[in-house]
């Protein structure tokens, strides 16, 4: 599904990594991993699309993703480390907007499911500028439940959540993969998810 070529990436005047490839396949759960500054979200986001590397390439399904453009943009579901929730705007406001974004509109039924699904029944009605972070990293995760992109790419997902939605985000990750799809994350927590037998990247290792 996902090709990564020879990639390389600078900060300034300081190289995060290169000459760095893997693949990754369907039904993959890929963890990235390193030291903090060793390029963990740059790599992330070289992924998504959202910055140019220097050097390499990055290629979905075989074709370039900067030649796929909105094509891939559809094909991806990324979370990265600010949860893209609007404060003025509800839960369900919140996912409906990212649902319309990702061309993938939804019932006010499935919204309110997944609201409740996440842990959510009940608050779906509030500004979130109201909720809790913790409340609020629910809202944005519920777009995993909604979502159907093939490949996830998700940068600290299991940041500020309790026992209880860890818990669950590892299931919903889990069945993604099993499901066919695939996932890049990173984590500095430690969860059973990323114990078991997966695919592992080391970022600032040797050839990194």
């Amino acid at each position: 599904m996902l090709e990564v070529d020879n990639l390389s990436c600078r900060r300034g005047d300081r190289t995060l990594f290169t000459a760095l490839s893997f693949m990754l396949p369907a039904s993959t759960l890929l963890h990235v991993r390193g030291r903090n500054g060793s390029g963990k979200t740059t790599l992330l986001r070289a992924l998504c699309g959202l910055l140019r590397p220097d050097a390499g390439a990055i290629r979905w399904r075989g074709e370039p993703i900067s030649e796929l453009a909105d094509d891939y943009n559809r094909e991806i579901l990324y979370f990265g480390h600010l949860n893209g929730i609007k404060a003025d705007l509800t839960g369900q406001e919140n996912l409906r907007v990212a649902a319309t974004l990702d061309q993938d509109p939804l019932t006010d039924g499935a919204i309110t499911d997944a609201l409740a699904q996440i842990g959510l029944a009940g608050f779906e009605d509030l500004p979130t500028r109201m909720l809790s972070q913790g409340q609020k990293k629910r809202v944005a995760l519920a777009r995993l439940i909604l979502s159907k992109a093939p490949l996830w790419i998700l940068d600290e997902p299991f940041t500020a959540l309790d026992t209880d939605a860890v818990a669950l985000l590892e299931r919903l990750i889990a069945g993604h993969v099993a499901d066919g799809g695939a996932a890049v994350l990173t984590t500095h927590q430690e969860v059973s998810l990323t114990r078991g037998e997966i695919r592992r990247l080391e970022l600032g290792a040797i050839g990194c």
